[in-house]
C-alpha cells in the first residue's frame, strides 16, 4: 500500500499542484526532479515568510511535534473544513497540547486563487482560525520537497525531526460531516506520544 501511494506521488510530482475547486494550480514543471519527503526519514528543513512578516523555520521547533497543513483560499475541501469548524478545532487542540500547527500556502502569484498576506489574514480572522503561523511558499519549493499535491495535504513531524505521517487530514474523503471525521494527523500524534508505532503512517491525500 505504501509503495503504491509513493509511486502515485512520484507520478503526480510531474505536475504537483494545489487543487482549488475550479481547477489545478500548478506549482512548477520541475517537480519531478525534487526529492520528496519520506515517512520515517528526517523531514526536509525549510524557512518561509509568514503572513505577519516573520521568517519561520522548521528548525525553530526542534523538540516539538509539528503539523503541516497545505492550504489554498479557494479549495472546496479547505473551505468545507474551515466553514464547518473542523480545522479550527484541530488547530485549537494542537495549541492546547503544545503541538505546532503550520499552515502552508504554495499558491503561485498570478493564479486566480492567489491571495496576498492581508487578504489571507482577513480570511483567518473571519474563520477564527489559530494556526501557529500561515506560511507563504509562492514558488512551491517547500510543496515540492514534501510532495504536497492537494489541499489540505497534511504532514506530522516528531520531536526528533522525523516525518511520521503524510496524507489526508481525516477519514472523510466525501466530507459528509467533517465534524465527525477521525483526524488522521491526531491519530498519528496520539500513537507517537504513547510510544507506539504509527499504525497508518501514509494515506492518500484528498482535496
Amino acid at each position: 500500500m505504501i509503495d503504491t501511494i509513493r509511486r502515485r506521488w512520484a507520478n503526480a510530482a510531474l505536475w504537483v499542484g494545489m487543487f482549488a475547486g475550479a481547477g489545478a494550480l500548478l506549482i512548477a514543471p520541475d517537480a519531478a526532479r525534487a526529492a520528496l519527503a519520506q515517512v520515517g526519514a528526517p523531514a526536509p528543513v525549510f524557512t518561509l515568510p509568514s503572513i505577519d512578516g516573520r521568517k519561520v523555520s522548521l528548525a525553530d521547533y526542534a523538540g516539538k511535534y509539528v503539523v503541516l497543513e497545505w492550504w489554498n483560499s479557494q479549495c472546496y475541501a479547505i473551505n468545507r473544513h474551515y466553514d464547518g469548524g473542523a480545522m479550527q478545532a484541530a488547530q485549537k487542540r494542537a495549541r492546547s497540547s503544545e503541538v505546532v500547527w503550520l499552515t502552508v500556502d504554495s499558491t503561485q502569484p498570478g493564479h486566480s486563487s492567489f491571495v496576498d498576506a492581508r487578504q489571507t489574514a482577513d480570511m483567518l480572522r473571519k474563520w477564527k482560525a489559530t494556526p501557529s503561523a500561515l506560511l507563504q511558499d509562492p514558488d512551491g519549493r517547500v510543496g515540492r520537497l514534501y510532495g504536497a499535491t492537494v489541499t489540505p495535504h497534511t504532514f506530522v513531524i516528531d520531536p526528533k525531526g522525523r516525518l511520521i505521517y503524510a496524507g489526508a487530514i481525516d477519514d472523510q474523503r466525501a466530507m459528509r460531516d467533517v465534524k465527525k471525521a477521525r483526524n488522521l494527523a491526531f491519530a498519528a500524534l496520539d500513537e507517537a506520544r504513547a510510544g507506539t508505532p504509527v499504525s497508518t503512517p501514509l494515506t492518500q491525500g484528498y482535496g
